[in-house]
């Protein structure tokens, strides 16, 4: 079920309006793509609090004027989605193995045995990219979300 300015996470309660419309419009576009909600939550947080950081006030103003049906809008419309994961690193479990893999990459980019030989050599891909790193844990939940 998509978020809007009256049901959304109790975590963006104490976000001011714009952030919290940003984190629901993210958020929003992550469940239409079929992520699960554990994952969409502290990935769309993180998300809307650096568009925040780095929004100009003409594109602040123009979220905090979305309605509760524009952000439900972005569950089934996806094409203005720059914000979202596309390109992060995920550092995954596979076994007894550690998987570094680009969001929608068909195959991983590496394997190690030890999560954190993974971890560095994501860290170094999501600095090429200027992307997010993103560290699961064994369980499949995300551990830690970093920003390149």
């Amino acid at each position: 079920m998509p978020w809007d300015s009256q049901d959304y996470p109790s975590s963006w309660k104490n976000f001011n309006v714009v952030m919290r419309k940003k984190a629901i419009d993210i958020a929003n576009a992550m469940l239409k793509e079929g992520y699960e909600e554990n994952h969409v939550i502290p990935i769309a947080t993180e998300q809307a609090k650096q568009w925040y950081k780095h929004a100009s006030q003409e594109e602040r103003q123009n979220v905090k004027q979305k309605t509760d049906q524009a952000l439900h809008e972005s569950s089934r419309h996806s094409e203005k989605r720059p914000e979202l994961i596309d390109h992060a690193v995920h550092i995954l479990p596979d076994g007894a193995d550690w998987l570094v893999k680009t969001a929608d990459a068909k195959r991983a980019a590496n394997r190690y045995h030890v999560k954190t030989d993974a971890i560095k050599r994501g860290k170094e891909i999501a600095e090429n990219k200027e992307t997010q790193l993103i560290i699961h844990k064994q369980s499949g939940e995300i551990q830690e979300v970093l920003n390149y």
